[in-house]
């Protein structure tokens, strides 16, 4: 089994930043992709930014130039630096890994308020 902890949620006025954390743990063996995904009250849960182990990167594009995925394979260990936050960000962000084997786990999810 793999386990991911995720941490730096909270509380923000717009314009701010914050960083968000996913250590993971485990049965890990080899991380494929490590990603960010969001849900807000009464919508699908979206694909914020995700990485591959060759280092490319995804972004939806609403998060273009503010948000920042960066991942610390010694560690499993993903972040999500964001910058410029805006109310419409406000959601519980989910970490997402997925091993070579096809394996997929989620994160508790840790929750993200941008106040206007």
């Amino acid at each position: 089994q793999v386990q991911l902890v995720e941490s730096g949620g909270g509380l923000v006025q717009a314009g701010g930043s914050l960083r968000l954390s996913c250590a993971a743990s485990g049965s890990i063996f080899s991380i494929r992709a490590m990603g960010w995904y969001r849900q807000a009250p009464g919508k699908q849960r979206e694909l914020v930014a995700d990485t591959s182990s060759s280092g490319g990167t995804n972004y939806a594009d609403s998060v273009k130039g503010r948000f920042t995925i960066s991942r610390d394979n010694a560690k499993n260990t993903v972040y999500l630096q964001m910058n410029s936050l805006k109310p419409e960000d406000t959601a519980v962000y989910y970490c997402k890994v997925v091993l070579h084997t096809g394996y997929g786990a989620w994160g508790q999810g840790t929750q993200v308020t941008v106040s206007s």
